[in-house]
């Protein structure tokens, strides 16, 4: 069975600190969705307004929790915001879930994402029950590739024309998973 819990709680392993999206981080996350690299690898469009951030932030940090949809942490780094982690795609009944994230352009390349990665695949697994969790990357993304392999997820599969790109074109993204145990 999944416990989750009623409000996000804050992980920590050494520098970077993973701990609940609140309103003062609205205009970090607008000011990072700016980077074309996030639309480019993310589900995060182009032309993000402040009022779109506002919305994230609100999302990720209230509603989805509730909504028992996803679980969001902001990624603070040496008391820097660095970006966000979240598990969301979530099968309660199947003990399973995905793990998406982003990293602040100048953050980037200092371990930050496999930490988060780490932290919060840890927590799904000891704390919350979870007995599987995905993660789906462009096959593009070297980084992120790196990132879930490192943190010893396995690689699946390639999922042919998965992701539809900005420029309307298919692209094929690759399942890594983690098992319990």
């Amino acid at each position: 069975m999944i416990w989750w819990p009623s409000e996000v709680p804050t992980l920590s392993y050494g520098l970077t600190t993973l701990r609940a999206l609140t309103s003062a981080d609205i205009s970090d996350v607008y000011r990072e969705l700016q980077d074309p690299v996030i639309h480019q690898f993310t589900t995060i469009l182009p032309n993000y307004t402040m009022e779109d951030a506002k919305s994230y932030v609100t999302k990720k940090s209230t509603q989805y929790l509730a909504e028992k949809n996803e679980l969001a942490f902001g990624i603070v780094h040496d008391g820097i915001f660095s970006g966000v982690v979240s598990l969301h795609d979530i099968h309660l009944a199947d003990h399973s879930a995905e793990v998406g994230y982003w990293i602040a352009a100048s953050m980037r390349r200092k371990g930050i994402g496999s930490t988060a990665v780490r932290l919060i695949t840890d927590y799904a697994f000891t704390t919350l029950g979870f007995r599987r969790i995905e993660a789906k990357v462009d096959v593009k993304n070297e980084a992120s590739n790196a990132v879930f392999l490192k943190e010893g997820f396995q690689f699946e599969a390639i999922m042919r024309s998965a992701k539809t790109a900005l420029d309307g074109t298919q692209e094929d993204m690759i399942l890594y998973s983690s098992i319990f145990g």
